[in-house]
């Protein structure tokens, strides 16, 4: 079989040429595109780079060079390859500040900008020096690529003027009680030395803490005699410079107080307060007091220009309030009308939303069934009040002796099995803070009438002439009718009594007989009944009427007294006068 041969059609196409396609170093491969090679034999094929390292390193600032302010400094070398070959040196004239290798690159194969970076002071010594920026790729057996580039940046150093600032000045708000701090900032010089003092010279009352190029003048708490021009004085070497700031002071802490002399009832005046504590300057102040959108009172205090001093001043006004007010705001507005001073709030403010009591009113009382009912049957007695807020309900009993026993603080009040004992009035109150209201129901429990007694005084047996009474009652039972009645053949008859007793006087044979008591009420009735027997006297001359025995008697001491009378008269007439003393020493 003839010998075979086969053509390698160009290098290029083989997959060292499909990576390299992109980059932009440059690639060579040999033999040339075309290679005839026998079967059978060897072949060797190279594909090989040059490396790129196209431009020189470039230095960028992160600001501008300020004597004694740190900047960084970067060197950047663009689109190197290889990277595991790269080194790059940052001088300051000739001194090294930093020098960087790469070799954590060894296995990547792309272009690639790499840099490297310093941060350092500058001072004014540096002026006219150089930053170079040195890139090396070390690539020796390559002649085609260089191996070294560098750039060069001369070095401005400036430095700022000797200056002095004070903030938050040059005036500055400041509430009493609160802590303020002045600082005092010096650009220009670098060991700088501070000073405070008030424009008048007196005391700071204050904290001083200077550091570096910076002074602090820290006032807490901020007081009256902390209202000065303080002046900062700066010296520098042999220069001196002073800065001033005017502290001005107000006092405002607190929203307005809303304060009434009661609590606000329908028709009846009430007096709003609105006070603002802790107040100063007193003649920048406005109180302002609003229903609504309608300004009640409005309140100026022009008069306290002098004072200086922390003061309460309040608005006061009365006023009668509506059901209409309610669910309105009454708003208290205080102003601090300083214009020219930086400090918020100027403007503080109370709010309050009105609920206008109604005291109770058109309290009525629902009882079911009726409030006159028998003994042991149920009762409900419903209490209703209207007024705002809602009223309590309040259910007492009066006692016998006037006195009130409280009961429920339940709208409905419900006996069960009630007794006679449960007779009586009950009260039912609607109670709220504007004031009261009650209704009184009287409970009449109904019984059978009951414990009926018919009796005859002195006796149910009498004699002829003698008075007896004949009396009927009922016990413990209310709206009771008592009917007395003497029974008879041909009708009975009624009696005319009173509270249920009848009187005889000089009895006779015909008062005697059969007396009847019929008690009776709506729920029902009893009787009782009794036999008077009146027996007539067996001698008349033996019979003395009680009249007569009294006549007697009467009779037996009034004729001797007459006599007695008759003697001391005419003893008196004897002598022209009578002693009672004397008569009695003459008989002894």
């Amino acid at each position: 079989m003839p010998g075979k041969m086969v053509v390698i059609l160009g290098a290029s196409n083989i997959l060292w040429i499909m990576f390299a396609a992109s980059q932009a170093f440059k690639i060579e491969t040999t033999p040339e595109s075309r290679y005839l090679a026998q079967i059978g034999d060897s072949v060797s094929l190279t594909c090989s780079t040059t490396g790129s390292f196209p431009k020189d390193p470039e230095i960028h600032l992160s600001g501008p060079l300020e004597a004694g302010k740190p900047i960084t400094v970067k060197c950047s070398v663009a689109d190197v390859y290889p990277f595991d070959r790269l080194e790059i040196d940052l001088l300051k004239g000739d001194h090294l500040m930093k020098s960087q290798e790469f070799l954590e690159d060894a296995d990547r194969k792309s272009l690639e900008t790499k840099s490297l970076e310093v941060t350092f002071t500058p001072v004014i010594e540096d002026i006219g020096k150089v930053l170079v920026c040195r890139a090396k790729l070390h690539i020796d057996e390559m002649d085609s690529v260089p191996t070294e580039r560098q750039a060069v940046k001369e070095l401005q150093v400036y430095k700022k003027p000797f200056t002095v600032e004070i903030s938050p000045g040059p005036r500055i708000a400041a509430q009493i009680g609160d802590s303020v701090m002045l600082t005092c900032s010096v650009m220009g010089c670098e060991s700088p030395s501070f000073s405070w003092r008030t424009q008048i010279d007196s005391p700071l009352s204050g904290k001083v803490r200077s550091e570096g190029t910076n002074s602090t003048l820290t006032l807490s708490p901020v007081s009256f005699e902390n209202e000065h021009s303080y002046l900062c004085t700066v010296t520098c070497g042999h220069k001196k410079l002073e800065k001033g700031i005017q502290v001005e002071l107000y006092s405002f802490p607190r929203d307005p107080e809303i304060e009434m002399s009661g609590d606000l009832v329908n028709g009846s005046s009430v007096t709003v307060s609105c006070k603002v504590p802790s107040v100063y300057p007193l003649d920048r102040l406005e109180i302002e007091l609003l229903k609504g959108e309608t300004i009640l009172k409005n309140i100026e205090f022009l008069e306290d220009t002098d004072m200086k001093s922390l003061e309460n001043k309040s608005l006061e006004m009365t006023f009668i309030p509506t059901i209409e007010d309610t669910g309105k705001a009454l708003v208290c507005q205080a102003k601090l009308h300083i214009d020219d001073m930086e400090f918020e709030p100027k403007q503080r403010q109370s709010t309050q939303t009105l609920y206008v009591n109604v005291a109770p009113r058109d309290t009525i009382v629902l009882v079911s069934p009726s409030s006159i009912l028998e003994e042991g049957s149920s009762v409900n007695m419903t209490c209703l009040s209207q007024g705002f807020p809602a009223p309590k309900i309040l259910w007492s009993r009066q006692l016998p002796n006037g006195e009130l026993q409280p009961l429920s603080e339940n709208a409905t009040l419900t006996l069960i099995s009630t007794k006679m004992e449960d007779s009586g009035v009950y009260l039912c109150e609607g109670i709220n803070q504007a004031g009261r209201s009650r209704k009184e129901v009287e409970l009449i429990i109904q019984v059978t009438p009951k414990d009926i007694k018919l009796t005859a005084f002195p006796s149910e047996s009498v004699k002829e002439g003698d008075t007896v009474i004949i009396s009927c009652t009922c016990g413990n039972v209310p709206e009771t009718w008592i009917i007395l009645k003497k029974k008879a053949e041909t009708g009975d008859t009624v009696l005319k009594s009173i509270d249920g007793a009848y009187t005889i006087r000089k009895a006779q044979l015909k008062d005697a007989g059969v007396y009847e008591c019929e008690s009776k009420n709506k729920v029902g009735s009893q009787l009782r009944s009794l036999t008077l027997d009146v027996q007539g006297r067996e001698n008349s001359k033996d019979y003395f009427s009680p009249e007569l025995l009294v006549l007697y008697f009467a009779s037996s001491l009034v004729i001797p007294a007459i006599g007695m009378i008759i003697y001391f008269a005419r003893k008196a007439n004897m002598k022209g006068s009578y002693s009672l003393v004397e008569a009695q020493k003459s008989k002894v």
